[in-house]
């Protein structure tokens, strides 16, 4: 939830409505959560709904395997014509 931690403990009673074959729930403003994705899980008769965190883009370069040796680029220069000397 955005704001201090004494909103985690409001309730307040919403309609559910349908949106397609989905069952949805229009979530009031200060029950906001950051971002445009969450995980969704059970406990017990209860859905709880947690946000995602972005990962920024070290974290996502981090968690990448690095490349096998047939994944390597081939080396271009010996396809390279060969150079002609320049004067300047």
């Amino acid at each position: 939830m955005v704001g201090n931690s004494s909103q985690a403990s409001q309730s307040r009673e919403v309609k559910l409505f349908r949106n397609n074959k989905s069952q949805a729930v229009r979530i009031p403003a200060d029950f906001e959560l950051p971002g445009d994705r969450v995980m969704i899980h059970r406990e017990g008769e209860r859905l709880v709904l947690e946000p995602i965190k972005r990962k920024n883009i070290l974290e996502v370069l981090a968690s990448l395997e690095p490349l096998g040796p047939e994944d390597q680029f081939p080396d271009i220069d010996d396809t390279l014509l060969p150079t002609k000397a320049i004067d300047l």
